[in-house]
């Protein structure tokens, strides 16, 4: 199935242009399904974990937001959205996507000033400084995602297959581009493609699942697998830690073997461990 992975800036017109996707690629476009899900895991309301992605969370909201759970959990349910086929807008989905081979990474935008005019006529208002500081709040809450997240900047052309300016292209030639090369043998699903997509997206799972247990959920390690088998790389402070762990992991529907390379710090500190 298509995939296709889009940026999100507002005045963009880059949901116009995966409108056209949606009914072109027959895929579907999602975001409400994901906002709902996310909130559940997080325990907040739906509008709380709006605002955080849109950066319009007020100081308490972002002071009592764990960031990295939405982090985990936001890509867990991107990557499980993926792995069915879908057009896919924002929350650094063209960055997460970007290791498997099917994916379309797609950079929709246009000149501030544009994107400022549009979003005036929009909401049929003159106050231009309001609109110039909603679609600032926007841009800089995406940038920090992607940067967070993936240590890049979202604007950096490298990071995307197709970059379109909606100032000179319209609505239906950006889908028309698209869809081109989702066309093209280099952009089809291959046996490799969904294997990569496969290991992202359980890697994902078993990091939220690590993530929402108590037993787990201040731990930090690195998560790799190979088709059904993942590897537990790092250092955890106790045994029961690291037994927690595997046991968490092994748990999570897909894992059928946990390697677990996990090391103990008292083990690390103690002369046996030299």
């Amino acid at each position: 199935m298509p995939l296709v992975a889009m940026t999100r800036e507002m005045g963009s017109l880059g949901m116009d242009v995966a409108r056209i996707l949606e009914s072109e690629l027959k895929v579907p476009l999602v975001y409400h399904e994901m906002i709902n899900n996310l909130a559940d895991k997080m325990r907040l309301r739906k509008s709380h974990v709006i605002r955080l992605l849109g950066g319009k969370a007020n100081l308490l909201e972002r002071l009592t937001a764990d960031k990295t759970s939405l982090s985990i959990f936001t890509a867990d349910e991107m990557l499980q959205v993926a792995s069915k086929g879908a057009v896919m807008r924002g929350w650094g989905a063209a960055h997460l996507l970007r290791p498997v081979s099917h994916a379309i990474c797609v950079r929709v935008c246009a000149p501030f000033d544009v994107r400022v005019k549009r979003m005036m006529s929009r909401l049929d208002t003159d106050d231009r400084d309001t609109v110039a500081s909603e679609i600032r709040d926007s841009d800089e809450a995406q940038a920090a995602i992607v940067k967070r997240h993936f240590g890049v900047d979202c604007k950096d052309p490298e990071g995307y297959d197709l970059a379109l300016n909606t100032e000179r292209m319209s609505v239906e030639q950006c889908a028309g581009e698209i869809i081109q090369l989702a066309k093209q043998r280099e952009f089809r699903e291959s046996d490799e493609s969904l294997r990569a997509l496969a290991d992202l997206a359980l890697q994902a799972n078993v990091r939220a699942a690590l993530r929402a247990d108590p037993r787990t959920r201040g731990l930090s390690f690195a998560v790799d697998s190979d088709g059904a088998k993942v590897r537990m790389r790092g250092i955890v402070a106790t045994r029961d830690e690291s037994a927690s762990a595997a046991r968490v992991v092994i748990a999570v529907p897909g894992v059928v073997a946990v390697k677990n390379e996990l090391r103990v710090t008292a083990d690390i500190r103690s002369p046996m461990g030299e």
